[in-house]
């Protein structure tokens, strides 16, 4: 269990072989971007610039239901460069700054570094808080 803040815990499986299992509360979504190595990798940290290949599950906070897994497309890579300012959400640039290889890393991403008040492909409602467990597959190339 990872403690987000008083009382509220978000649960996510440490297997970075597999898809993560994660459990999201009932309870209210954090305000701030959070980010927390469930499973710590090693070598250098990932930084703007930088090219990082992840496997990653996304869910949203407010019905715990996932909405998109690299994993269930053969677990192929996704490749997030150049990190800081990358064509994804901005919660992933930011979230993934300080990341190491064999990392498997909870961001929980506020709307406004998200998808905002517009949603996404009609799975990521309005204003959706985003559960992401990323795993750091290479960065820069090297795994």
């Amino acid at each position: 269990m990872v403690q987000i803040s008083d009382g509220v815990e978000v649960s996510v499986s440490e297997d970075t072989g597999a898809k993560p299992v994660v459990s999201v509360p009932d309870a209210e979504a954090p305000k701030e971007l959070f980010t927390y190595d469930v499973v710590e990798g090693s070598g250098v940290e990932a930084k703007a610039g930088d090219a990082v290949s992840v496997q990653y599950a996304g869910f949203n906070w407010s019905n715990g239901k996932e909405f998109d897994a690299s994993w269930n497309r053969g677990a192929q890579p996704f490749e997030v460069s150049p990190l800081g300012s990358a064509p994804v959400i901005q919660g992933w640039n930011d979230g993934l700054i300080g990341s190491q290889v064999g990392d498997r890393r909870l961001i929980v991403i506020p709307s406004e570094l998200g998808y905002g008040a517009q949603g996404a492909g009609g799975v990521i409602g309005p204003n959706e808080t985003l559960v992401f467990v990323v795993d750091v597959v290479s960065i820069n190339g090297q795994s």
